[in-house]
């Protein structure tokens, strides 16, 4: 079933090259551009202060092979409750993939390579990355990948990761219309500095005014669920590399 999605995902762009995804985000756009930049995860697209930030682009098209290696097997699957058999695939693939191969997916413009990457940043703690998620987290093109940016950041619990959730929650709070990753971005920083979390909580109660099933709480859970389980793949990655 994963296979099948991300093949519809593949298919519906195969005609537009990543380079020109990158030139339409804002621009006006025929049904074809739409959709394929909707494929790809940009299904809002807002002007911010992030927007001259430079994050790396991949012009090339994402290879079936790459994605069916790399992508296809992780993008569903949700941190916060793996099966012992997704732990051990997981655990599989951070000892071999490399930190180039995560630079690849993050330059990616769609959401499944953005969120893979985050992924593996997180649990092989690649802190040459650290600059190129946190940008990431901030322009915030894509959706559904922030999550993983989040915890990826939280993973490496430097004062510079703190230094981007703090920028993106500054930013992101006062926007009540964009309906994004201010919970895990509050929790990742919560995680790092608990006090500089807090010195928002009057921006987060603001934001969270108009939304009534937004809860804090659960957020928090699921968080630390994932927190959790970027660990546990970690311990059986280590565990598989001294059989």
């Amino acid at each position: 079933m994963i296979v099948f999605v991300y093949s519809i995902f593949k298919h519906s762009h195969s005609n537009m090259p990543m380079k020109k995804l990158w030139k339409k985000l804002f621009r006006r756009n025929s049904e074809e551009d739409e959709i394929a930049m909707h494929t790809a995860g940009a299904t809002t697209r807002h002007r911010n202060p992030f927007e001259q930030i430079e994050v790396p682009r991949n012009d090339e098209e994402i290879t079936q092979e790459f994605a069916d290696k790399w992508v296809a097997p992780f993008y569903l699957e949700g941190l916060g409750n793996l099966s012992e058999s997704a732990i051990h695939s997981f655990a599989t693939a951070a000892m071999e993939i490399d930190v180039e191969v995560v630079r690849q997916l993050l330059g990616y413009f769609d959401w499944r390579c953005r969120i893979t990457g985050a992924y593996f940043t997180a649990i092989n703690q690649y802190a040459s990355l650290e600059e190129i998620i946190g940008n990431h987290l901030l322009k915030s093109e894509v959706v559904y990948a922030g999550s993983g940016y989040c915890l990826a950041l939280a993973s490496m619990g430097t004062e510079k990761a703190a230094d981007y959730l703090y920028s993106y929650l500054q930013y992101y709070l006062t926007r009540k219309d964009l309906w994004y990753d201010q919970g895990d971005a509050f929790c990742a920083l919560e995680y790092i500095s608990p006090a500089r979390a807090a010195g928002l909580l009057d921006l987060w109660e603001a934001f969270v005014a108009d939304k009534e099933n937004w809860s804090l709480e659960s957020t928090r859970t699921h968080f630390q669920q994932c927190m959790q389980m970027v660990e546990r793949i970690r311990e059986v990655k280590k565990e598989m590399l001294t059989q």
